[in-house]
Formats: C-alpha cells, sequence, structure tokens
C-alpha cells in the first residue's frame, strides 16, 4: 500500500523510521506534559493521578487497535506476544526485575527518555545502561541467561489470548477498556491530562497499523511494530555506534523522536533544565536499577509501554501476566526501600526522595 502514496523510490523499513520518529515525536511531546508514567500509576505518590493518566491511554489503546484487527488491517495471529510457548518462568521474572528497576530508578523506561530529553543527565545515563544490558541479554554476553529461562514454558495451546475465551474479542476488549476507564474516572483528574492520555493512547493503534497495514510488502517484509523502548533501545544504541554497517528501523526513529519532542515540549513551556547525580550511592542505585529494566525488558518480552500499552490491546495473555509482574515487582521493591529507610532513619516523615 506504501506505493501508492509515492514512495516508489524507498523501502517500507526506510519509511518506518519516518513513522516511528513522528510517533516518538507526538509521544515525548504528550507524555511529557502528562507525566505519563507507570511507575507513578503504582507506587507514586500521586499515584491515583498518574494511574487515571495511565488507564486513559490503555483503554483508548485496546479499543483502537481491536477496532484495527476487527475491520481486517492487522492480524497478530503470528505475532510474538501470541506464540503458543509461554516462557512463564522469563515472563514473570523478567517483569519483576523490570518493576524492581523502575522503582530503584523513579521511572519506566519511558519516562526516563521522556526526562532525557528535558535535561536529566540521570535519566540519560539510565537510558545508556539500560540500552547495553538489553543489548547483551538480545545478542551479547547475557543472551545464554535468556535462552535458558526461555526454555521453561508453559503450553497454551489455543488459548494465547484473551480472544479465545468465552465471549470473544469484543466482550474482552470492552471489558479491560471499561475497567481502565472506571480508574480514569475516579482519578480526579481535569479534562486536559486525561485528552493528552487519550491522545497518547491513539498512537498505539497507529504504530500497529503503520508497520502493520500501511507499510506491509509481502516482498521486503518489516515486523509489525508500535509504542516499545526495550529493543528499539538497544537497536537505536547499535546504530548510533555503527551506523555505516546497519540501517536503522522504526525502533530506531521512536526512541530519537521521543528525545526531540520532549525536548521541544520542554523548551516551549520552560521545563528544561539540566539536572545531574546527588550522591555515588545514588549513582550506585540508578545503574542497578537500569540493569534490571534491561534484562527484565527482554526477559519479559517488553517494557511497560512494550508488553503493556501497546502489549495489552493485543489482548496476549503473556503481555497482561508481564505488566502484572512489573506491578508487583515495582510494589514489593518499593515495600522493602520504606521498611529499610524506617530502620536506619526512625521517623514519621518520609526520607526525602530525587526528582525524577
Amino acid at each position: 500500500m506504501f506505493e501508492s502514496l509515492g514512495f516508489e523510490e524507498t523501502t517500507a523499513k526506510e519509511i518506518s523510521v519516518l513513522l516511528g520518529l513522528t510517533l516518538g515525536v507526538l509521544f515525548g511531546l504528550l507524555a511529557e506534559r502528562t507525566r505519563f508514567c507507570f511507575r507513578r500509576a503504582v507506587v507514586g505518590e500521586d499515584a491515583r493521578q498518574a494511574a487515571g493518566v495511565w488507564f486513559t491511554a490503555l483503554a483508548v489503546a485496546i479499543l483502537g487497535t481491536q477496532a484495527a484487527v476487527a475491520v481486517g488491517l492487522i492480524s497478530f495471529a503470528d505475532h510474538r506476544l501470541l506464540v503458543s510457548d509461554l516462557p512463564v518462568l522469563a515472563v514473570v521474572l523478567g517483569g519483576l526485575m523490570f518493576g524492581a528497576g523502575m522503582v530503584l530508578t523513579r521511572g519506566c523506561i519511558s519516562r526516563l527518555t521522556v526526562l532525557g530529553g528535558t535535561g536529566n543527565l540521570r535519566a540519560l545515563t539510565v537510558l545508556v545502561v539500560f540500552a547495553i544490558v538489553a543489548h547483551a541479554m538480545l545478542k551479547g554476553v547475557l543472551a545464554p541467561l535468556r535462552t535458558t529461562l526461555g526454555t521453561f514454558t508453559i503450553d497454551l495451546g489455543e488459548t494465547v489470548s484473551l480472544a479465545t475465551l468465552p465471549g470473544g474479542a469484543t466482550l474482552w476488549s470492552a471489558a479491560l477498556a471499561l475497567a481502565a476507564l472506571l480508574v480514569a474516572a475516579r482519578s480526579g483528574n481535569r479534562a486536559l491530562p486525561l485528552l493528552g492520555a487519550a491522545l497518547i493512547g491513539l498512537l498505539v493503534p497507529l504504530g500497529w497499523v503503520g508497520t502493520g497495514y500501511v507499510l506491509f510488502d509481502e516482498f521486503d517484509p518489516i515486523a509489525m511494530e508500535s509504542l516499545s523502548f526495550t529493543a528499539p533501545a538497544a537497536d537505536t544504541l547499535f546504530y548510533t555506534i555503527a551506523s555505516t554497517s546497519i540501517t536503522p528501523g522504526f525502533g530506531t526513529g521512536l526512541v530519537g523522536g521521543v528525545l526531540l519532542g520532549a525536548l521541544a515540549a520542554a523548551l516551549l513551556f520552560g521545563s528544561f533544565r539540566w539536572q545531574s547525580f546527588e550522591s555515588p550511592r545514588q549513582t550506585g542505585r540508578y545503574l542497578a536499577g537500569a540493569a534490571l529494566m534491561g534484562m527484565g525488558g527482554v526477559l519479559a518480552g517488553g517494557c511497560t509501554l512494550g508488553a503493556g500499552l501497546a502489549g495489552v490491546p493485543t489482548l496476549s495473555l503473556a503481555a497482561i501476566l508481564a505488566l502484572a509482574s512489573v506491578a508487583l515487582g515495582a510494589r514489593l521493591t518499593d515495600a522493602i526501600i520504606r521498611d529499610g529507610a524506617g530502620f536506619a532513619a526512625p521517623t514519621t516523615t518520609r526520607p526525602p526522595q530525587p526528582a525524577e
């Protein structure tokens, strides 16, 4: 289809970079303004408001993605999120690790990418370490760990998604979207943040349809993708240091676009400011969290965007399990940190936390 749009001299992969860049810029702008972050929605001091924003985006993503499936634009039949052999140990352990990591760094990797565009050097450091560790898990020295954990599987047979359960995709999509909207309705947010969140959610089906339908080329196919940061961060790192050897793809454009979009929003609204680490202890905590997210994101099959915001709308059981594991890991880690701080300095006042 993309050839009919006037791109006869370019390939689908080349155009996918522009698509990723466009979606990334929009995500960066919107996420910077709405402070979109799954960590805040789970353990943040303003968890109710943050959850309202995050789940509004999820509801729109579910409805938009399943509408595209219903009209036949895309299909997830052969997608990696819907494989019958569920690597349950890798998904659960990876989710727990990612959740712990995002608490240690005070932000999921999508939020930290946005913060990196606003001058936060802590976030940029985490992004680099995250990308290095993720690449090591995918193709480097940590790959044997990934493959070993991936051998512990459960055969789901035909039941790889909620769409295979009684009621089908329509019922389960409506149920998930309604539950998400109820969270949003009780969040106490004003209309503008929720509108921004809805626009973020709309980017998910745009990514799926863009890569899976508009840019579909049976002679030179590309992967069907949407918003995600684990593999794209690794690919962006590799492209940055070896651009003469490889070609960029959708994920590379996406990461670059998010940084540019966040930078533009920060400059436009006056929120850009340089921030750095305050102590060696804080640096170590952020580096540990980055490594945990890098390993966990690969094992779980995606981050809070790849397995969460973009994964759950596929109705994949693996994606739902991964997101639940991330939330559990975050809650457990936050509880441990709070208890440890209490032992170290008995007080009724919570110890100061670094800004995101």
